[in-house]
């Protein structure tokens, strides 16, 4: 019978060629992408080699700046850590951070602690509004960044005026300081501070953008001799190179977070990345409304099509469904035989006094069969598929 048929247990699970085979193409893309990604990582960390380091050579290195310098006599040192930037710091000393955003607000509160009497001069490099509020209060980074990158001094700081043209276009700001000297406008912002220290000699120098102290843009414009003057005006240079091995860099609770640690372009790639994945979805859902039947381009034997289904109910574990299946159709076969209009097949008060009444039995055993709960076991539901095939064989015998 056919119902045997659908309930066998012919489906096999997949082989390991065929999950091999489905899922290549996915293992491919995400080899694909790691791959590139890995690949990316090597190129940018590789470009970014000694960033604004006076020890490097390369060309977003800052070896050249230093070694002018030490033509004139500045002796440059490098540290990498709070409590040596804070302990440096001095009359004859020049302070400069180069990536300030990189500090911790714990840490930025700290340097700043550290550097108000020191009568020395501090310069900040590229302080975006991260930073530039905690470590030179009454300055404000707007959000905005210069759109030219050379621009003229239009001040009267000794310094900007001999130096000229400089690249000093990047973060640009506001200050409260009314004694502050505001250079390279972009705007009518500042590009360049100088803040005076009023209770001594020292002063803040907020730079907005780097460009002065790199290898491979030093000999352009006045870079050279702007970056000669800011950072030559004491004997001492400590480039302070913030890192992330630094013990200070932990919160006020002694622990930082995962997330804290990722650099906020991986954070934005991320999300980025779920938006491409939910954009995709999205395309390749075209059946956004019901199922649409349509007629089969070949005609497929009954055999595989009831095969194909039961395989269907087995992976999806839905007994209850095939039950029923099996039992409906075996209802509505019976139905005629036993003069029950088709209509009333599935109401037991029509079918089953019929079948009593031609089998001569009380039906108790019928109801169970045709109208009974759903099997608890494959095994259950093979031998229901028996029982209502003997049944319709007994009734169809004359």
């Amino acid at each position: 019978m056919t119902t045997e048929a659908t309930l066998s247990p012919t489906s096999s699970s997949p082989t390991a060629r065929q999950v091999w085979t489905r899922a290549r193409g996915i293992a491919l893309a995400l080899v694909v992408l790691l791959v590139g990604a890995v690949a990316i990582a090597l190129i940018r960390s590789d470009a970014r080699h000694g960033e604004l380091d006076p020890r490097s050579a390369d060309p977003g290195g800052s070896r050249a700046v230093a070694e002018l310098l030490a033509d004139r006599g500045v002796d440059t040192r490098v540290v990498t850590t709070l409590d040596d930037a804070a302990d440096a710091a001095g009359p004859d000393t020049t302070l400069l951070v180069a990536a300030p955003d990189l500090l911790t607000p714990s840490q930025q509160t700290r340097l700043h602690r550290a550097l108000a009497d020191s009568r020395g001069r501090t310069v900040l490099v590229a302080a975006g509004s991260a930073s530039i509020e905690r470590l030179a209060p009454g300055v404000t980074a707007d959000p905005a960044t210069s759109l030219d990158s050379a621009l003229a001094p239009d001040c009267t700081l000794p310094a900007a005026r001999r130096a000229g043209t400089a690249e000093t276009g990047g973060v640009r700001y506001t200050t409260t300081h009314l004694g502050a000297d505001q250079c390279y406008p972009s705007e009518r912002l500042a590009t360049l501070l100088r803040i005076p220290d009023a209770r001594g000699d020292g002063d803040t120098i907020v730079l907005g953008a780097p460009d002065i102290l790199l290898n491979d843009r030093l000999d352009e414009q006045g870079n050279a001799s702007l970056a000669l003057q800011l950072l030559g005006s004491r004997p001492h240079l400590v480039w302070y190179l913030p890192s992330l091995s630094d013990t200070s860099a932990t919160d006020a609770d002694g622990q930082r977070g995962f997330f804290d640690l990722l650099p906020s372009g991986w954070l934005w790639g991320t999300l980025q990345l779920f938006i491409a994945a939910a954009l995709a979805a999205l395309w390749r859902a075209r059946r956004l409304g019901p199922l649409v039947p349509e007629k089969l381009p070949v005609a497929i034997r009954a055999s595989e099509t009831a095969e194909g289904r039961a395989r269907l109910y087995r992976k999806a574990d839905a007994r209850d469904r095939a039950a029923d299946a099996l039992r409906s159709t075996t209802r509505t076969r019976l139905a005629p035989l036993l003069g029950v209009p088709v209509t009333q097949a599935h109401t037991p008060e029509a079918l089953l006094p019929a079948l009593s009444a031609h089998l001569h039995g009380d039906g108790r055993d019928q109801h169970a069969l045709l109208f009974g709960p759903p099997p608890s076991d494959d095994t259950a539901l093979i031998a229901l598929a028996d029982r209502l095939d003997a049944l319709e064989r007994e009734v169809r015998r004359p």
